[in-house]
């Protein structure tokens, strides 16, 4: 693996890699209040067309427990696609760094990157896909229940977004079962879901699916409703999903005392979820995003310093 771009370029074998290699390093850090510095004079160039909290931090930290060095830059610095092409930028950094993390708008913005660097370049999400929060996710399930094959997760709300996709492809290599109930318009692309036989798709007037498929499910997931460059459509989207809130009503219909509420964020309180269950003793919100330190420590110091991936 040189670079990661989504979660369907891995194997089964390379994510359950990741995800004891995030184990070890998180082990390490938190028994001896360090890293070993396996990343010591490598520098991650950052590029960002979007805002980001978790993304940027976690991959800064992850780099300075490693012992190197992350330089963000923004998106006036670079203008990626627009002051200057991603081949060009990808064949400058390349002089420069040893790595590039790049999270954009445009996933094509992601595979030019890719093609003209002859550095591992990481994809913090795109229009497709976040694949590194879907390694995040699937760590704190592991974590929360101790393996993943046999797992059952219903994400709720928008299905058509890149959070779910790459969460179709994770819960596929780890031998899950993941239902999406949206409404029709905002399911998952009907051609990656026909190929994914581990996947259901419902919407919440079949009444009786969806009380089946919430029944005795161990993780709760959604996402926010309206995402960066959506918010013309607020007021459709808000009227669309208004019947897929993640609520106390919806969690009594998961019989399961020990559901996981998981959400990607950020969220947007009293829209997508709300206060009572996003603070609640099922809430696995924050310990998931604490977990985005871990699994991007994984991947720098596999694909920036060449530590093996665990059997």
């Amino acid at each position: 693996m040189q670079h990661f771009a989504d979660i369907s370029q891995l194997t089964s074998t390379e994510l359950s890699g990741l995800l004891a290699l995030a184990r070890q390093l998180q082990d390490e850090f938190e028994q001896q209040g360090q890293n070993v510095p396996v990343l010591q004079g490598k520098a991650l160039a950052m590029i960002f067309t979007k805002p980001s909290l978790r993304t940027r931090v976690s991959f800064e930290m992850g780099m300075y427990h490693l012992g190197g060095i992350a330089l963000y830059l923004s998106p006036d610095e670079v203008g990626l696609g627009t002051r200057e092409s991603a081949p060009d930028v990808a064949r400058v950094l390349s002089g420069y760094v040893d790595g590039i993390m790049a999270r954009v708008f445009g996933h094509q913005h992601i595979i030019e990157l890719m093609d003209y660097a002859s550095i591992p370049v990481i994809n913090g999400l795109s229009d497709l896909s976040h694949p590194c929060q879907a390694l995040a996710d699937l760590y704190t399930i592991q974590q929360e229940f101790g393996q993943l094959a046999g797992v059952k997760m219903a994400f709720v709300g928008d299905g058509d977004n890149n959070v779910c996709t790459s969460l179709m492809e994770a819960t596929q290599l780890g031998q899950m079962e993941m239902s999406v109930i949206a409404p029709p318009g905002y399911q998952p692309d009907p051609g990656l879901a026909a190929t994914m036989s581990h996947v259901t798709v419902a919407d919440m007037s079949q009444v009786e699916t969806v009380e089946a498929l919430l029944h005795d499910i161990d993780v709760l997931y959604t996402d926010v409703w309206i995402s960066m460059g959506q918010e013309t459509q607020r007021d459709a989207r808000l009227k669309d999903l208004s019947g897929y809130q993640v609520d106390t009503e919806l969690l009594s219909l998961c019989h399961n005392p020990d559901v996981a509420v998981m959400h990607c964020l950020p969220a947007h309180r009293g829209e997508e979820i709300t206060d009572d269950i996003m603070d609640g003793p099922h809430s696995r919100v924050f310990t998931q995003a604490h977990n985005r330190l871990h699994v991007q420590k994984s991947l720098l110091a596999h694909l920036l310093g060449g530590v093996p991936l665990p059997d």
